[in-house]
């Protein structure tokens, strides 16, 4: 059975350049994202590039069945997914009393739900085979509350916290989970967002290339988590040792 990559949202951003790498790497892949079109320009262009196979699924992961859906279709093609990178997200900023319900739940739906139900199906037939590395997205918002993008850091909060706990289960099975924890990153969500023009994406941005490879990295090496860029490093360990008062007027000012 071919092995594979499984990567969702990877039309643009950080899940754009993961997918450039694990193909550059000559690792066969399955691209999940919404826009058909846009996933066929990219799987053929990968795949005559660097010459792997590549398939493409279109999905909705704010649906409550497109987790399933995924792994059925993965399952059609006779694919073995050896690495699952749960990329996809996006955000919904500003006041909690004035942004969009809907929206949020999505959010919640994505970077939760649907990173919680794609680890439950496609990681015990990498603990079958002794061998698999998960990739979940997080943020700097895992570690810290953030005023005016509520919600966003609480799904973050939680895909690390379940990454953590389940990487712990798995020990010694040699499967592995790792937390991929950016900052301001240089993506099409800011300006989807209306983030653009907040202080904290006019200062200290990291190209999505260098936040993949950093990603890519400490999954290989099967890292429990990593904090994307020293600055990000800084801002976190900062709000660990600092008390919320503090902090919370910062990042609220960094959001508005």
């Amino acid at each position: 059975m071919n092995k594979f990559a499984l990567i969702t949202g990877t039309t643009s951003g950080i899940g754009k350049a993961l997918a450039e790498k694990f193909a550059q790497e000559k690792i066969n892949l399955i691209l999940v994202s919404r826009d058909i079109q846009k996933l066929n320009q990219q799987a053929d262009l990968l795949s005559s590039k660097y010459g792997v196979s590549v398939h493409v699924i279109e999905a909705d992961l704010t649906k409550s069945d497109a987790a399933i859906m995924v792994f059925k279709k993965v399952k059609q093609l006779g694919a073995e997914v050896q690495y699952l990178v749960n990329n996809a997200g996006f955000n919904e900023c500003g006041p909690f009393l004035k942004t969009d319900l809907t929206k949020e739940i999505g959010m919640i739906k994505v970077h939760a739900i649907c990173t919680t139900e794609m680890m439950k199906l496609f990681i015990p037939s990498m603990v079958r085979s002794g061998y698999g590395r998960v990739l979940n997205l997080g943020s700097t918002g895992s570690y810290m509350p953030a005023p005016n993008d509520s919600v966003y850091a609480a799904t973050k909060a939680y895909v690390l916290s379940m990454s953590k706990g389940v990487g712990a289960e798995l020990k010694g099975t040699g499967v592995t989970v790792t937390t991929l924890c950016p900052g301001a990153t240089d993506t099409e969500l800011p300006k989807k967002s209306g983030l653009e023009n907040t202080l904290l994406f006019r200062m200290f941005v990291m190209e999505a290339k260098t936040v993949a490879e950093i990603g890519y990295k400490a999954m290989m090496r099967g890292r429990a988590s990593i904090i994307a860029g020293a600055y990000n490093k800084t801002l976190v360990f900062s709000a660990k040792i600092l008390p919320a008062f503090i902090t919370n007027p910062i990042t609220k000012m960094m959001m508005g």
